[in-house]
């Protein structure tokens, strides 16, 4: 059932909601490897060739890989259900990365590389969406929804402050391959944690209720988020391989994981502040005004050449992605029906991993064969475009009005009820 609210969201009301601290601490644990992922990659097989744009291509097959498979993973799991796909997925990544690492370590060609960071990148655990699904059952129509989107990029974000942090402490204090090695063993066991987890799942439809005719990828607003998630993975991805390089052309290569917390800190941090704020403007207009501050920030990185002005403006973009990531999964609520939401999640999800992908392996190329810094024209290119997009198909964003039934693109025969 859905919870009732009657007082003003907020997050200690949220975190009451019955049952939720039964699947928020395991999915916070199967989540936090994913922070590492890319770039325990990038400074292994930085570390293994002495090229960020071998890495950054690396990276970049993984980046892609996860993006092609989440959606497929996300409509299995509203089909068969989330244990289903997590258990053999999380055993699968973890051999996957296993593999990865010895290739990399053993000075494997690159195409072996590029096999091994496919299945690496498949397997990815997609718990954040399966988070946000149980979510959804758990609140259903309540205004508590927003403040629950708010949350979980909180919770995305935190991890991405202490991900890089411990990334770039295994593979520069302990070894090269550790950052790798310890995200492939905390995915396994933070994954079979949250797959335990088997009474807050969404129910798996049976019968005629079963979306079987049709995907989330079908809804007009789900295409446009993706075009926006896109520019969004492209910040994250230009910062991953600008900043590793920034550091390392200070000879402070430790360094790295720091500027990179605190761009996440911003992002974290402004997460917080977006979820405690009782909004009263439409969410398609608040993703447009945020996206265009996060463009605007973006375009002063490539200018920065100090650890200090690098820092501050890093926090400004971390500031300015968090409203757009939280209005744009609030926006799948009343996009998408209930039973094809954790496949529109991982279209969002899968976005952010194919414009980080993209990202990595252009500003690694930037970096090689231009000048130090160059990669921070990734972000700067990418929001700009991902904006443009999003405001000439603004109008698609649109919900349909309180009582009325969503039933085109995604299952005719499971109407949903939207704000």
């Amino acid at each position: 059932m859905a919870s009732t609210v009657t007082s003003r969201p907020g997050y200690g009301q949220l975190l009451r909601t019955r049952g939720a601290w039964t699947f928020l601490l395991p999915g916070f644990a199967a989540r936090q490897p994913f922070a590492m992922l890319t770039l325990s990659l990038v400074l292994l097989v930085q570390h293994t060739t002495g090229s960020y744009g071998a890495a950054g291509a690396v990276a970049a097959v993984t980046g892609v890989s996860m993006a092609l498979f989440a959606p497929f993973t996300g409509r299995l799991a509203d089909r068969h259900g989330q244990r289903a796909v997590l258990l053999p997925g999380v055993l699968v990544h973890a051999l996957a990365g296993l593999s990865l690492t010895a290739l990399a370590l053993t000075d494997a060609p690159l195409w072996a590389l590029f096999l091994a960071a496919v299945p690496t990148g498949a397997s990815v655990p997609q718990v954040g969406p399966m988070v946000r699904a149980r979510w959804g059952v758990k609140l259903q129509d309540s205004p508590l929804m927003t403040t629950a989107a708010a949350f979980e990029s909180v919770t995305d974000e935190l991890t991405f402050v202490f991900g890089p942090l411990l990334a770039t402490a295994l593979c520069t204090a302990v070894n090269p391959a550790a950052g790798l090695l310890t995200e492939a063993g905390l995915t396994l066991i933070g994954g079979l944690l949250f797959a335990a987890q088997k009474s807050t799942q969404p129910a798996v439809a049976a019968g005629h209720t079963r979306v079987e005719h049709g995907s989330a990828l079908r809804v007009p607003g789900v295409r446009v988020l993706i075009v926006t998630f896109l520019g969004i993975g492209s910040v994250f991805g230009g910062m991953q391989v600008s900043l590793a390089a920034f550091s390392e052309s200070i000879g402070e290569p430790g360094l790295n994981g720091v500027l990179y917390g605190v761009f996440a800190a911003g992002n974290m941090l402004s997460g917080v502040v977006c979820g405690a704020i009782a909004w009263k403007v439409a969410p398609q207009r608040r993703l447009v005004i945020g996206y265009a501050a996060l463009a605007l920030a973006a375009c002063g990185l490539w200018a920065a050449h100090s650890v200090v002005v690098l820092a501050a403006i890093g926090l400004l973009v971390g500031m300015c992605i968090a409203p757009s990531l939280i209005t744009g999964y609030t926006l799948v609520e009343g996009l998408v029906p209930a039973g094809a939401r954790t496949e529109a999640f991982t279209w969002l999800t899968g976005a952010v991993a194919l414009g980080q992908a993209a990202a990595v392996t252009v500003a690694g190329q930037l970096e090689d064969r231009l000048w130090n810094g160059a990669g921070f024209l990734v972000p700067m290119a990418g929001t700009a475009l991902a904006l443009a997009t999003l405001v000439a198909l603004r109008s698609r964003l649109a919900t349909r009005p309180t009582g009325r039934t969503v039933a085109r693109g995604v299952g005719h025969r499971v109407p949903v009820t939207v704000d």
